[in-house]
Order: structure tokens, then C-alpha cells, then sequence
């Protein structure tokens, strides 16, 4: 990509991003039996938000996408599913983009691309928790997991977008396998269930997830998991190669 077609956000035209199109990310993952939601804190202002970003003139949307998660996270080859666009008119408030601009620094007047309507694609990120570590950049005083069920109040239209994201990886859970995703290289039968019951929000019947799991073949057993107590240690499974 040359540098004439990488943007510059503090530039007023936003000269070398596509205009008015955005991306907001919805990074999941799971974490002592809860699923989590990475969100950012803008500096100085208590405005919380999901990790976004903006597509250079010369880049591919979902190599945007990656790029977004990765500054965030760290990882690279994660799962990344595009599952919605959100597009509503309502949407177009520029009053908190105001408040991170002015806490910043950042000169500008209305007519900035930044205060502008955006068009926003909706990408969900499946990773591993225990790999993450959340990386904020000068304009974010933080940068944090958060479960969902405590997550603050967002920008704009972030809550819905997380709601949308959710309901996505709900349906696509069985038809690709998602859960997977989410796992630690090694992991119990137990443990997978519970990340199921907690996506899904309901209780599964241990018998027919465990037959259910080991009847896509995709699983080997490796050990048994070592408890200390007097009681059958739990097999081991991970992914097989």
C-alpha cells in the first residue's frame, strides 16, 4: 500500500480512507465461565466504546477488519465473521466523536470527515482469552475485557451491535463450529459445555452435547486431567491435527 493511500484521521478531509464507511469489531472471549467483550475507554472522557477503525483507499475491507482486531489484540489468524451493517440514520450522532476530539486535542469544526455520517460493517473475533493482551493506543486511557453482562453504557449504537453479534454467533454456532474457537489448546468435555450453555444461555444435557461433540470427529483425547482429589480425573481433548 503506498502512503499516499494511507489515511490520516487527524486529517479534516480524511484523505486516503474510504469515506463515510467504518468498522466496528466485537472481540469475544471466554474467560471463567463467562463470555467477555474487549471495549475501549477514550482518553479523558468516560466514553466507552468497541475497537473500530477505518479502511485505507488501497485495502481490502476484510484486511482492515484483521487489522483492527490485531491492534487491539496482539493475534493474528484468528476467526473473524463480517454479520451485519449498520446503516440506520440514527445513528449519525457526532456530539461523542466531539468530546474525544476536544479531550485530545485534535482541531476541528463540524465540517470534519470525522463528525460525519458513517456507514459501519460489523466483524465478531473469536480468540483465545488466555493470548490476549489488550494493547490501547495514545486516544484510549484503556483497554479492557468486559463481561456481558457488565458492560457500561456505549457510543452511539455499540450496545446493538454487540446484541447482533451475539445473536449471530448464536445461530452460527452448530452450522461452523465457532465454540471451538474460543477454547484453550487443551480443554475438557465440561469445560466446552459450559461455553456452550453460556453462549446459548441455557442448560444442555451432559450426555447428548458430549455425544453430539465427539461425532464430528474432530477431537482427540490426550490425558487425563490431574485433580489432586480422590474422585476420576476428566479426559483432556484438543483439536486434532
Amino acid at each position: 500500500m503506498s502512503q499516499q493511500s494511507r489515511g490520516n484521521e487527524s486529517n479534516p478531509t480524511g484523505k486516503g480512507y474510504l469515506p463515510g464507511l467504518a468498522i466496528d469489531a466485537v472481540i469475544f472471549g471466554f474467560h471463567d465461565q463467562q463470555l467477555k467483550v474487549l471495549l475501549m475507554e477514550y482518553t479523558q472522557t468516560k466514553i466507552y466504546a468497541l475497537p473500530g477503525g477505518f479502511i485505507h483507499e488501497e485495502e481490502d475491507l476484510n484486511s482492515a477488519a484483521q487489522r483492527v482486531v490485531f491492534d487491539r489484540t496482539g493475534l493474528q489468524n484468528i476467526y473473524l465473521e463480517q454479520f451485519y451493517v449498520f446503516g440506520d440514520y440514527s445513528r449519525a450522532d457526532p456530539a461523542p466523536m466531539k468530546t474525544i476530539m476536544k479531550a485530545i486535542g485534535l482541531p476541528h469544526d463540524d465540517g470534519h470527515w470525522l463528525l460525519q455520517r458513517f456507514v459501519s460493517v460489523g466483524y465478531y473475533a473469536l480468540v483465545d482469552f488466555t493470548k490476549v493482551t489488550p494493547l490501547p493506543d495514545k486516544i484510549f486511557d484503556g483497554c479492557a475485557w468486559y463481561s456481558l453482562s457488565d458492560v457500561p453504557k456505549l457510543m452511539q449504537d455499540h450496545e446493538l451491535i454487540i446484541k447482533k453479534a451475539l445473536e449471530s454467533l448464536r445461530n452460527d454456532l452448530d452450522n461452523k463450529l465457532l465454540a471451538f474457537n474460543l477454547m484453550p489448546e487443551e480443554f475438557t468435555m465440561n469445560e466446552m459445555q459450559v461455553l456452550y450453555e453460556t453462549i446459548l444461555d441455557k442448560k444442555l444435557l451432559r450426555p447428548a452435547f458430549q455425544r453430539k461433540i465427539l461425532g464430528l470427529n474432530l477431537l482427540e483425547r490426550v490425558a487425563k486431567k490431574w485433580t489432586g482429589g480422590a474422585h476420576k480425573a476428566p479426559y483432556l481433548y484438543r483439536f486434532a491435527k
